[in-house]
C-alpha cells in the first residue's frame, strides 16, 4: 500500500524540522515523491511561496529572533540559517530585512520586520468539488508556443503571455487545429517555465521567438473544469494535495499540461479546460 501524503504539508514539516540542517529542492522532492518542478509548482499554488525562497525567508525570520534575544556570536547565528560565511548572511539578512545583524542585534526589537511565521497546512486548505477524472494514455506531442519564466509572486504575468500567443493561434505552420495547451516545465528553487503553444507536427518554419515541448507518450489523470478560468490554482491545490494523496496514484516525473478546446474563450474566461496529470 502506498504512503498516503499530503506533499505541501510533508514539505512544511521538513523544512520546520531541518532550518539548521542543509535543505534542498532535490531532497524535498525526493521525500515528497515528486519531481523538482511538480514540487514548485503544488508548493506556490497552496501558498504563494515558492519553495526555497520559504526555506530562506524562514531561516532569515528565526535568525532575527536570535539575534534580537543577544546571541553572542553573528557567525553562529548565519551557520544556523545556513549561510557558510558572516558576509553572505549579511546580505541577505540586509536585502530581507534592510539593516545588518549588528544594527539588528543592537536595537534589540522585532518591530517593523517583515517575518515569515511558520506556514501551517490547515491553514491552506481550500478545496473544489472534483468530477472523478478520467485516465487516458497519451500519444506524443510537439508543442510550440512563446514561454516565459515565472515565480509563484509573478504567476499573475501568465494571462499576458496567453494575450501575445494567442495572436499566433490558427496560423502556424504544421499546426493541430482544436486545442491550447499551457505546459509547465522546469524548475529552479525560485522559478518555472511555462509554455503557451498549440500542437504542431513540425519545427520547421516557427516564429523566431517560439519554443518547443515535446511531451511523451504517458498515462494521464485528465480533470474537466467547467467552470471559470480563475479558479485554476484552487483547482491545482485540490488535485495536488487531495485526490493524489487519497487516490493512490503516484506523480510521474513528466510535464502537466493544460489543455483548452475550443469551447474555451480567451475573452471571457468562460467555456471549461482539462489539467493533465501525469501519473503511474
Amino acid at each position: 500500500m502506498r504512503e498516503t501524503i499530503n506533499p505541501v504539508g510533508k514539505t512544511l514539516w521538513l523544512v520546520e524540522s531541518a532550518l539548521g540542517s542543509e535543505l534542498t529542492l532535490d531532497y524535498l522532492a525526493d521525500a515528497c515523491g515528486m519531481s523538482r518542478f511538480s514540487l514548485i509548482r503544488v508548493f506556490g499554488v497552496v501558498t504563494g511561496h515558492t519553495v526555497m525562497r520559504y526555506v530562506r525567508e524562514r531561516r532569515l525570520s528565526e535568525a532575527a529572533r536570535q539575534l534580537v534575544g543577544g546571541a553572542s556570536s553573528i557567525l553562529d547565528v548565519a551557520l544556523d540559517a545556513g549561510y557558510h560565511s558572516h558576509e553572505a548572511f549579511t546580505r541577505a539578512f540586509h536585502d530581507a530585512f534592510g539593516l545588518t545583524p549588528e544594527a539588528l542585534r543592537a536595537r534589540s526589537s522585532l518591530d517593523g520586520l517583515n517575518l515569515m511565521e511558520p506556514l501551517r497546512m490547515d491553514q491552506q486548505q481550500q478545496y473544489l468539488e472534483l468530477e472523478p477524472p478520467r485516465f487516458e494514455t497519451s500519444k506524443p506531442m510537439l508543442i510550440a508556443g512563446l514561454g516565459g519564466r515565472f515565480s509563484y509572486e509573478t504567476v499573475g504575468n501568465i494571462p499576458e503571455l496567453w494575450r501575445r500567443f494567442g495572436e499566433f493561434i490558427g496560423t502556424l505552420p504544421h499546426e493541430v487545429m482544436g486545442a491550447a495547451y499551457g505546459v509547465c516545465v522546469g524548475a529552479d528553487g525560485e522559478q518555472f517555465d511555462y509554455v503557451a503553444g498549440v500542437q504542431v507536427t513540425s519545427k520547421d518554419h516557427l516564429p523566431k521567438d517560439f519554443v518547443t515541448v515535446a511531451i511523451p507518450a504517458r498515462r494521464y489523470a485528465v480533470f474537466t473544469w467547467r467552470g471559470h478560468i480563475s479558479a485554476i490554482h484552487t483547482l491545482c491545490n485540490t488535485i495536488w494535495n487531495k485526490w493524489l494523496p487519497e487516490s493512490g496514484e503516484r506523480h510521474a516525473k513528466a510535464p502537466d499540461f493544460e489543455k483548452y478546446g475550443q469551447s474555451f474563450d480567451p475573452a471571457t474566461g468562460n467555456g471549461g479546460f482539462e489539467i493533465w496529470v501525469p501519473v503511474e
